[in-house]
């Protein structure tokens, strides 16, 4: 996947129309923020989970 570059009408468009407000808190989804540092969801996943052990 290509890392997209960010640019000022990318940060007013495209990250505000990708944050979602659930019951009253405001979120983003691990496949949008995936899609926004060019990596796969799998691998951001892997990265914000927990230690175990």
């Amino acid at each position: 996947m290509e890392k997209p570059s960010i640019t000022e009408p990318m940060i007013n468009t495209e990250i505000q129309s990708r944050i979602h407000t659930i019951r009253g808190v405001q979120v983003m989804l691990d496949s949008d923020l995936a899609q926004l540092y060019g990596v796969e969801a799998k691998r951001l996943n892997e990265q914000v989970r927990a230690p175990h052990g």
